[in-house]
């Protein structure tokens, strides 16, 4: 287990590594800089290169690369070139709180949903339970969330008046954001429920069950969800990074302070160090959640275990 972990975290950080050379070298292929090319364009040459010395990009690109790297290795992400004054960790500390409610409460919902429909589909099979379960999940992968946002804030927003149409005031500012996130997830995991735990109810040991007289209740929580658990923790990881890029929209639409909208922001005005920060940090998040996902199959079903090897 611990030289698992241990080859797994030198993997992480190669991938890491090879991920900040190739964006950081992408960034230097955008058009334009990151400063106001107006106000550049009044300076004279020798303001303007003492302008540039004092963010070290009048050196060569290698040399800019090394002295990033140099400061990556220490922790620090540099400071953003256009909200002055502030670095790129302080950025992403002071708006990661409004994107990790809308995620966490996203796949709450979306699995707490998606696993009872899927259950309900399996259970009452080729019946209008399954059919309209199969409809909603349908729905769910087809419309994108952007255009489920919209019809949110449209109907239950602007018609109906209940919840805030946007911006970041109070709790129920997050309720629609979560519900137009959670949608893909409820449908991608309903589907998979319900083809899951079809599968489950045909062997042998389900069917010894019922014929035991167990009652479904006890046949859905002691033998069926433990092993329509394991597949399913199988796409939490691509699930949970989904909402991740499904949120830079959602954000923006619904103007939620998070690090989705920031990322947007900060291409927009070709802010190089905080799209560099924030690229690292999905990064990270993408190769940690994998991690864990390897991890939660072993306290999900503890005959798996992970050595590195096949057990004999």
């Amino acid at each position: 287990m611990k030289k698992y972990l241990f080859l797994r975290l030198v993997n992480i950080v190669i991938t890491l590594f090879i991920i900040a050379t190739a964006t950081f070298f992408l960034m230097k292929q955008m058009p334009g800089s990151p400063f106001d090319e107006e106000k550049l364009s009044t300076l004279s040459d020798e303001q303007r290169m003492e302008f540039y010395a004092r963010y070290g990009l009048d050196k060569p690109v290698s040399q800019q690369y090394v002295l990033y790297m140099k400061s990556l290795v220490q922790g620090d992400l540099g400071e953003s070139y256009y909200f002055k004054g502030q670095d790129v960790s302080s950025l992403i500390v002071g708006r990661i709180g409004p994107s990790a409610l809308l995620g966490i409460q996203a796949v709450i919902l979306g699995f707490t949903i998606g696993i009872i429909l899927g259950i309900i589909a399996a259970f009452r099979h080729n019946t209008m339970w399954d059919f309209s379960t199969m409809l909603v999940a349908v729905l769910g992968v087809s419309i994108p969330n952007f255009v489920f946002a919209a019809l949110l804030q449209y109907y239950v927003g602007l018609k109906l008046g209940i919840l805030p149409v946007a911006f970041w005031e109070s709790y129920s500012s997050s309720i629609m954001p979560t519900i137009a996130l959670s949608l893909m997830v409820i449908a991608l995991i309903a589907r998979f429920t319900r083809n899951e735990m079809l599968e489950v109810l045909q062997q042998d040991y389900m069917l010894t069950a019922k014929a035991k007289g167990v009652s479904q209740i006890k046949v859905i929580y002691k033998h069926a969800i433990r092993n329509v658990l394991i597949p399913l923790v199988t796409i939490l990881g691509p699930i949970v990074v989904s909402l991740l890029t499904g949120s830079l929209v959602i954000e923006n639409i619904f103007g939620v302070p998070g690090i989705g909208s920031l990322f947007v922001d900060s291409i927009k005005v070709n802010d190089y160090t905080t799209i560099m920060g924030l690229t690292l940090f999905y990064s990270a998040f993408f190769v940690l959640t994998m991690l864990v996902v390897d991890l939660l199959y072993g306290i999900i079903d503890p005959r798996i275990r992970i050595t590195g090897q096949r057990s004999e």
